[in-house]
């Protein structure tokens, strides 16, 4: 150990050499305290520079991502672009030439301005498309020996916000989770701030107690007398949590003893469940081929009939079944499945269906290092032994924001609105020449084809379907790289790619149902 004398600073505090970073804080004490090299006195970091740059980079998110979320300025309308070709020719090289509106924006990518991109410079896109190896130069991923500027920093963000997807943006209707809640917003701002983990109420007694309101009041709502819960970091995870405490409820030893010893177990769920059911299972060992996926209807709902039937045939094959998976919302179809027929099989064959206070028991730990018994408060409140996470974040608080700044009535007005336009939709569909719904909806995934003017005489054989299969991947490709519009398709179980459309986002309107279908006839009525 060593003392050294002070460096020089300039009068403000911080080091003369100008914006290079993250600085070192050179103390301010005479004697500096050396350990194997390293000054020990005083913090290490600029906190003045720290603070500025935080303050930066949360202007560049209000103006680049918060101002811009419900930014829909139309690049693709096609009177529009009537009144702007005359203006535009003699950008053109003269080799090019055009008839209506819709060769010119076929052209426009080669012959703008504008960019590379071809778009309109005033039109906020849902995503700008770049390949991989080409976004990877853009971004300069590369982490170097020596720390950036602030300023290289900036540039950073701003390149990030750039060329990331728009969830938020109105006409991303890409997954099952779109827009931006102001008010989760600020309750992500809050908990990233305060960097808080729940498992113990001595570290997290503000977020532990929301997260017991939302659960109390989300009972309530299912008309539970009583139940217990926790926050997930998604449904994938809420799956795997299901089937691990059904099995726990059936075989409470597998805890201490593992898997040897127990029965062929088998579980039920439906054809058209979520893909994470087959994970859960090989992830706790109960093997892919123990998952029984029961046949649907043609609105993609478990038949009763079908899993007692395949529940019948488990038992006299000696297996063990132990848990019906059944779903509220399949993830393409939107199907719900009849739980009160299969609630009733569950009952007669004493499958798992709920159990209060399994949490703890299936997953507690008892970690003596946190999870103490003759703490000062009421222990109780030590949730994380409910969890198989140590570290959790405080995700209820985005809920409870929301949930506390609408209101009930305001959180239904959502769902009735998001409905609402599901029915617009369908009915547009309806009418619009060219597009054809698979079948009518049961909820809010509005499932249809978009069959071509090339197509639309042709008899709907096999030739006719191998054709459609490859229209939507080639819209989708087209919106992409144009940025218009961001909208998912799949084949689904023996019918040729389609699109989905889900109504999830506050700042969905019906004017972005029109320019919804409006765009994939524009981008597909030539092929």
């Amino acid at each position: 150990m060593s003392r050294l004398p002070d460096r020089e600073r300039a009068p403000d505090g911080n080091d003369s050499r100008g914006d290079t970073g993250p600085q070192e804080m050179v103390p301010s004490r005479k004697n500096m305290v050396l350990v194997d090299g390293v000054i020990l006195n005083g913090p290490t970091t600029d906190a003045k520079a720290g603070e500025r740059f935080v303050e930066d980079a949360c202007r560049l998110i209000m103006e680049e991502v918060v101002l811009k979320a419900t930014d829909i300025r139309e690049k693709v309308n096609v009177k529009a672009w009537d009144a702007k070709i005359p203006k535009l020719v003699p950008t053109l090289p003269p080799h090019l030439s055009f008839q209506t509106p819709i060769q010119f924006l076929l052209s426009w990518k080669a012959a703008s301005k504008c960019g590379e991109t071809g778009q309109d410079p005033e039109f906020h896109q849902v995503c700008e498309w770049r390949p991989p190896e080409e976004l990877k130069r853009l971004l300069d991923l590369e982490l170097r020996d020596a720390g950036e500027p602030h300023h290289r920093l900036l540039e950073r963000c701003q390149d990030i916000i750039r060329y990331s997807v728009k969830t938020n943006h109105p006409r991303f209707f890409n997954q099952l989770y779109a827009g931006l809640d102001y008010y989760s917003l600020v309750a992500r701002f809050m908990t990233e701030a305060l960097n808080p983990s729940v498992y113990t109420y001595e570290v997290s007694p503000v977020f532990l107690l929301v997260e017991e309101a939302v659960l109390k009041k989300m009972i309530e709502f299912i008309g539970w007398k009583e139940g217990d819960g926790i926050f997930n970091p998604g449904g994938s995870v809420s799956n795997m949590y299901a089937m691990n405490l059904a099995r726990y409820k059936y075989c409470p030893d597998i805890k201490e003893k593992g898997l040897s010893g127990l029965p062929r177990l088998i579980l039920f769920t439906s054809a058209e469940c979520h893909y994470s059911m087959k994970k859960s299972a090989s992830f706790l060992g109960i093997g892919t081929e123990n998952v029984c996926f029961v046949e649907t209807d043609g609105r993609g709902k478990m038949i009763p009939e079908e899993l007692e039937k395949r529940v019948q045939e488990a038992e006299k094959e000696g297996a063990a079944p132990f848990l019906v998976c059944a779903t509220s919302g399949t993830t393409v179809l939107g199907a719900f499945d009849p739980l009160d027929e299969i609630a009733d099989i569950c009952e007669r064959h004493g499958l798992w269906l709920h159990v209060d206070d399994l949490l703890k028991r299936c997953y507690s730990a008892n970690a003596s290092y946190l999870f103490q018994q003759d703490k000062f408060y009421d222990v109780s409140y030590d949730t994380g032994d409910k969890s198989i996470q140590c570290s959790r974040r405080p995700d209820a608080f985005k809920f409870w924001m929301a949930w506390k700044a609408l209101g009930t009535l305001g959180l239904e007005e959502r769902v009735n609105r998001a409905l609402a336009l599901s029915r617009y939709l369908v009915e547009e569909i309806k009418k619009r020449e060219g597009f054809k719904l698979l079948m009518e909806p049961e909820y809010a995934n509005i499932c249809f084809w978009y069959i071509p003017p090339s197509l639309r005489q042709m008899e709907e054989g096999p030739e006719f379907w191998a054709k459609l299969h490859l229209v939507a991947p080639a819209i989708k490709e087209r919106m992409m790289k144009k940025g218009s519009l961001m909208l998912g398709y799949q084949p689904h179980r023996g019918k040729v790619n389609f699109f989905r459309q889900v109504v999830i986002s506050p700042q969905v309107s019906r004017e972005d149902m029109d320019f919804l279908l409006d765009e994939i006839d524009l981008l597909g009525r030539d092929m």
